[in-house]
């Protein structure tokens, strides 16, 4: 019965409707022919807005008009430039480099041991937070945290007479509606600050979004979080869900496999934790010394800001490659190239979307339509006279339900930010800002949508321990983690910009930078 209602409800119905929309790819290719047309109509019909360029002789009027993409010059321009807009893509080498590094910490084992074990030892009154917080680090791991933490979860909270059911909704929430926050730099933050830099170049051709633009902010949502999901699972979910489950428990923990080496797996650790010492000490001297590559200005913001994805491939690939070795893992330099070659084979269908999400961004570029709608957009809402506060809440939410409809962070930010970015902009609102906005929203809403393909996964899991569970089951489960998450990360974007707070090393609130 449980299951039929979930069949016929209205978020059945909507995964029905998400699951018959086009693949991402093919969603940007469409955006691109609209952009090809509306710019050739735009340019028939004669569209110009007025735009204030501030120069040498003072503040000055520009008139921007549109270009269509139909007539000779607009169609040799997009077959010319093909191959270029794809190499040129930012967050495409960004997003690749990065991930060589995180993907053998991975896939040699190093990243899914560590979850593991920093959930052993920890007191009963401090398993949810802790459970939670390792669930918000745990997007370090690629996929590793949908697949390692909700079984442990369940596993643990069985153990301690606790339905399974909610540690499997407090490990889904930390890595999933906790996914944009984090201690440390992640491969979400390359991929976002490129695709904030490609809609930010629509206005500023130079402009540059750091890596390392969030991190404050992120670092500060990873600590509030855990209390937050602490404060949610014990004030409503866990009265809910009781001892559901548990009477399942315990033929279900027969069932999951022992490492058969945890004292081979330690060594592989210990060994790790040395290698990352070794390499963080060597960032430490190569940035604080005078002289060292590392230690400066460079171009835009400080030396290792401008390196940190370089730096990100290190500090993940040394360790990742000494665990593996000790563990097993690695064998040779050819095992090790596997592993990677493995994590770019992973990234394909990243690499398909990149290639037409480049040509749709410049097209909208070179057409000057999304200039043109920044500029409009962008006097509306200075018109409006908001506080920059309301307006990045405002965006947390369109992102929030947005992606109820769109799953993939990626390919969403890559059609909101060549909008929003430049609108907010013209509004005075940084880049960096939006970006964060965006980064709330689109985790809240994660654990809810039916087109998070991980769903099946956690669905599946709870349906090991209470077999008439449904989507209905598990959307009622974490609700109250998307509110919760949801007010208590716009009450502290809200406060971070009234406080006026960098929202990370080069990452400034307002454009032009205050």
């Amino acid at each position: 019965m449980a299951q039929a209602n979930a069949e016929g409800s209205w978020l059945a119905r909507l995964e029905r409707a998400g699951n018959r929309l086009p693949d991402p790819a093919t969603l940007f290719f469409l955006a691109l022919v609209a952009v090809m047309v509306l710019s050739q109509l735009a340019e028939w019909g004669g569209w110009r807005v007025t735009k204030t360029v501030v120069g040498e002789d003072g503040r000055t009027s520009e008139a921007v008009t549109a270009r269509g993409l139909l007539d000779s010059d607009g169609l040799w321009w997009l077959l010319a430039h093909v191959v270029e807009n794809f190499v040129r893509f930012p967050p495409l080498g960004l997003v690749l480099v990065a991930m060589l590094g995180i993907g053998l910490a991975e896939r040699s084992g190093l990243l899914p041991a560590l979850i593991e074990r920093s959930m052993g030892g920890v007191p009963q009154a401090l398993v949810t937070p802790v459970l939670l917080l390792v669930g918000i680090l745990s997007s370090l791991t690629l996929d590793a945290g949908y697949v390692v933490l909700p079984p442990l979860a369940a596993a643990l909270y069985a153990s301690l007479g606790r339905s399974p059911l909610t540690g499997i909704a407090v490990a889904f929430a930390g890595v999933s509606a906790g996914f944009s926050a984090n201690l440390v730099i992640t491969g979400l933050d390359p991929l976002l600050a490129g695709l904030s830099t490609a809609g930010a170049r629509i206005l500023d051709a130079d402009y540059q979004v750091a890596v390392t633009a969030n991190w404050w902010f992120m670092i500060a949502s990873a600590l509030v979080l855990p209390l937050v999901g602490w404060l949610v699972t014990a004030r409503w979910v866990e009265p809910r869900l009781g001892t559901r489950g548990l009477e399942q428990a315990g033929a279900v923990n027969a069932e999951r496999a022992h490492r058969t080496d945890a004292e081979r797996e330690g060594r592989a650790l210990r060994a790790a934790g040395g290698a990352l010492l070794a390499v963080l000490a060597g960032l430490a001297l190569l940035v604080l010394w005078p002289g060292a590559p590392l230690h400066g200005t460079g171009e835009r913001f400080a030396r290792w800001v401008e390196a940190i994805v370089p730096i990100l491939l290190v500090v993940f690939l040394v360790p990742g490659l000494v665990y593996g070795v000790v563990a097993g893992a690695i064998t040779s330099d050819r095992d090790a190239a596997r592993l990677m070659g493995r994590t770019m084979a992973d990234m394909g269908p990243y690499i398909v979307l990149a290639f037409f999400a480049a040509q749709f961004i410049e097209a909208f570029r070179y057409s000057h339509l999304g200039e043109m709608l920044a500029i409009v957009g962008g006097d509306f809402l200075a018109g409006l006279a908001l506080p920059p506060a309301a307006l990045a809440g405002a965006f947390v939410l369109v992102v929030a339900v947005g992606n109820l409809f769109i799953g993939s962070a990626s390919a969403k930010y890559a059609f909101f930010a060549p909008v929003f970015v430049p609108m907010f902009m013209q509004a005075g609102i940084s880049p960096e800002l939006t970006q964060a906005a965006y980064r709330v929203g689109d985790s809240v809403s994660n654990v809810i949508t039916p087109l998070n393909p991980y769903m099946v996964i956690i669905l599946s899991l709870m349906q090991r321990y209470v077999p008439r569970a449904g989507l209905g089951t598990l959307v009622a489960t974490m609700l109250p983690y998307t509110f919760g998450f949801l007010s208590f990360w716009l009450i502290l974007l809200t406060f971070w910009v009234l406080a006026g707070w960098p929202l990370g090393p080069a990452g400034p609130l307002t454009h032009p930078p205050a």
